[in-house]
This record gives structure tokens, C-alpha cells and sequence, in this order.
């Protein structure tokens, strides 16, 4: 394994230990709004905390951009870092959630991790070398368009003021696909489309620590993540379409008439 990439998934599998201790008595958990539908927990810190020690232990130079601790050095080499995704679902004991771990490099995806302890599924990328699901080679379905079709989705829950757009856009993959699903972890619902097990997913409003791993697995897999216009501005709009050419081709198709100048941008 890529030497680089067997830190980050060491790294993940600590932060994975420390999401399992508290999983099953998560009322006792102090539990802070950061905003509106929000939320964070000392477990996410001290998963992060064991994300970011392992990860200085052998890369001190390199910056880092965590959900909870936020941008830590200049360097143009950055780990991109979401402790739990899908903190809301892991407070309710909702069985979907994981860490995830990206690293950029001058502005290019070069590693990325996605790791469900509680299945121990250990999502990896390298660039060029192809997605894994742990020594399994992942490729994305080969569905040809909409029609039967699994889409995942989440909703914009904490900025709302895209709701009504996103309502629209959700209706007309509805008409036209099999089936629409929202398990609430945008790391993972990512991961799920480079292993094939759904043809697609979007959502818009995400942070870069949401989709940096994800969004490699996918193309590794041999699928791509574009923005709502099919440029590269993913990770700075926060809007993200992926899935295999002809799927997402197809999305970006329906969703051009509810973009506006911010989506579109």
C-alpha cells in the first residue's frame, strides 16, 4: 500500500476506536449547536485529536483542514479531515456514519480514505491507482442513464435558503429514477457510488471535508464529481454531482433548469 495511504488508514481506524466507545451511551455525550441542525460533540474532537496527532507523527510540515479545528499551516500538501460524518445520525444511534480523510496536494486529490467502523468497510484511493473497498478493486455501476437508477441525496439542512431548488431538482430525478436514498452521511453515500452500490448522488451545500475522499474514490473507480455546472469547483462551491459519465451526465441535465447564478457558479 501506498506509504502515505497506510498512515491515513491507520489514522482512521484510531479515530473508528474512539467512535465505538462511545456509540453505545452516546446520552451521556455533552453535545453543543454549531449552527442551525448542527452539532458536535467531544467525541468528534477526540477523534479528530487522534486523526491529526497520527498524521503530524510522520507528516509535521503538512497543513491540515478539519472540520472541528479548521485550517492548522501553509503548506500546499493538506490532509482534508471530517472526524464523524454523519454526527446527527450517530447521537441517535442511527447506524450510518464514518471518518474520513482526504489529502490534497497543490490543489489535486491524491489520497482518500473512507472508514465505517462499524461494518470495519475501509474505503481507499490513490491517485492512479485505483479505489478499494478493503482489498476488493471498486469500479462504478455501469448503468446508461436514469432509468432504474439509484440515487443518492441529502438534504440542505443547515442552510435552508436553497430548499426550494433542491425540492425541484428532487422531484424530477423522483419521475424518472428507482429509487432516491438519504442515509445522512455524504462521505460514505460517496464511497457507496465508487463501489457501485448506488448510480449517483448529489447534494449541494457541503464542506470540502464531506467530499475530498469521496469524490477520489469515485474517480479512481472510474467515475467522476463535477459541480452543479461540471466544473472542478466542487470542493469550493460545495455542490457536488457524481456518478459514472453517462449517469451523471444525465443529472446535470435535469438539474440545469433549477440552477441559478450561485449554483451555477
Amino acid at each position: 500500500m501506498n506509504p502515505m495511504l497506510n498512515i491515513a488508514t491507520r489514522a482512521a481506524r484510531q479515530a473508528g476506536r474512539v467512535l465505538l466507545r462511545y456509540y453505545e451511551r452516546t446520552e451521556q455525550l455533552t453535545v453543543h449547536d454549531k449552527g442551525r441542525n448542527d452539532f458536535v460533540s467531544e467525541v468528534d474532537r477526540s477523534a479528530e485529536t487522534a486523526i491529526v496527532k497520527e498524521l503530524r507523527s510522520k507528516y509535521p510540515t503538512h497543513a491540515i483542514l478539519a472540520e472541528e479545528g479548521g485550517r492548522q499551516g501553509s503548506s500546499d500538501t493538506v490532509w482534508i479531515i471530517d472526524p464523524l460524518d454523519g454526527t446527527t445520525n450517530y447521537l441517535h444511534g442511527f447506524p450510518q456514519f464514518a471518518v474520513s480523510i482526504g489529502l490534497q496536494s497543490r490543489g489535486k486529490l491524491e489520497l482518500g480514505v473512507v472508514y465505517n467502523p462499524l461494518s470495519e468497510e475501509m474505503f481507499t484511493a490513490a491517485r492512479g491507482q485505483g479505489a478499494h473497498l478493503n482489498d476488493r478493486r471498486l469500479r462504478v455501476a455501469n448503468r446508461t442513464g436514469l432509468d432504474g437508477a439509484l440515487i443518492g441525496s441529502g438534504f440542505p439542512f443547515r442552510d435552508q435558503h436553497r430548499l426550494d431548488r433542491y425540492l425541484g431538482m428532487l422531484k424530477v430525478i423522483m419521475q424518472e429514477a428507482a429509487g432516491i436514498r438519504r442515509p445522512g452521511s455524504a462521505a460514505l453515500d460517496l464511497a457507496y457510488v465508487a463501489a457501485g452500490r448506488t448510480d449517483g448522488f448529489w447534494e449541494l451545500g457541503l464542506s470540502p471535508w464531506d467530499m475530498a475522499a469521496g469524490a477520489l474514490l469515485i474517480s479512481e473507480a472510474g467515475g467522476t464529481a463535477t459541480d452543479l455546472a461540471g466544473g472542478g469547483r466542487f470542493l469550493e462551491t460545495g455542490n457536488v454531482v457524481a456518478a459514472n459519465l453517462k449517469v451523471h451526465r444525465a443529472l446535470l441535465e435535469r438539474f440545469r433548469p433549477f440552477l441559478n447564478e450561485e449554483l451555477a457558479a
